[in-house]
């Protein structure tokens, strides 16, 4: 949102960084130019970006979202496939939008563990979903070699499979389902950046394997951590990452090995927990001055 933002420009033709607002940023880039789009917008829920917090009202907010997502489709290759995940609040809005656009291939269910923090009153949200789309239904890409998992029935219970003649053991490897299974990003994990909404680096590249190839150029308009950029990186995509953020950018440059004005000082990872509230363990200390454990 943030129009009359001035971006600047870090980078090259392989891995570029935009500073700038993400409908303005994308307005500006050619028609049919990227293989892979992986959207993950503010879910308006409230959160706080270094300052930068989510508070619109709804409908301007989906009307702004809406838009960016007209966008991705123009600059998105005719063979090309878009990722966007969002909120279980406002999916069910931003699905009715994409079907009129792509041809949805999967709704995912990216689940996760909640770490013991749930509602009291209510079925707390322990997943988060993702549209897969594409343009064309009869020619993108999907590479299901690259991402192959563990198949329990043939890898661990080794069942025979009685259908076929003569009979075989079940495969021990399959395409994922559309229910992932990957755990959020934690405080003490080394992949960990100063982001309150990180994902992490396994979902993002199960997207990037699966549905580019070396060479293709990977789109992230809303590139936050930059977890999209580093993974695509280190699988030789070439990358542009959209970024409003000064804080987000400067994460992005170190990620990406990305030159710049900065000092080596000014990228340096520091990193802080993404919420003010303490843990049970340190409200004992301040408030009795010693370790309960003791």
């Amino acid at each position: 949102m943030n129009a009359g933002f001035a971006p600047n420009y870090y980078g090259d033709e392989s891995k570029k960084i935009i500073h700038g607002d993400a409908l303005t940023e994308l307005k500006k880039l050619p028609s049919g130019s990227v293989d892979l789009i992986f959207a993950d917008p503010p879910y308006n829920i409230g959160k706080d970006f270094d300052g930068m917090v989510e508070s619109w009202n709804e409908e301007v907010f989906l009307a702004w979202l809406f838009e960016c997502i007209d966008e991705c489709h123009r600059v998105l290759k005719k063979q090309g496939t878009m990722y966007i995940m969002n909120s279980t609040e406002n999916m069910p809005y931003i699905d009715l939008k994409c079907r009129k656009l792509f041809d949805i291939k999967s709704r995912i269910v990216w689940s996760y563990d909640s770490s013991g923090v749930q509602a009291k009153n209510f079925f707390g949200s322990m997943y988060e979903p993702i549209l897969m789309m594409v343009k064309d239904p009869k020619s993108y890409t999907f590479n299901r070699e690259d991402i192959l998992v563990e198949a329990k029935t043939g890898a661990k219970r080794a069942l025979i499979d009685y259908r076929k003649n003569p009979p075989q053991p079940y495969n021990q490897q399959k395409v994922p389902g559309n229910v992932w299974d990957f755990p959020r990003v934690r405080f003490l994990m080394d992949e960990y950046e100063n982001h309150p909404t990180q994902k992490p680096t396994a979902l993002l590249k199960r997207i990037i394997l699966a549905s580019s190839n070396p060479g293709d150029t990977v789109l992230d308009p809303f590139a936050g951590s930059f977890t999209a950029g580093a993974v695509a990186v280190d699988a030789g995509r070439k990358f542009i990452g959209i970024e409003v953020n000064n804080e987000y950018v400067k994460m992005g440059l170190r990620r990406l090995r990305i030159s710049s004005h900065y000092s080596e000082k000014d990228l340096e990872k520091v990193k802080k927990r993404k919420t003010k509230n303490l843990s049970k363990k340190s409200r004992n200390i301040e408030t009795t001055g010693m370790d309960s454990t003791n």
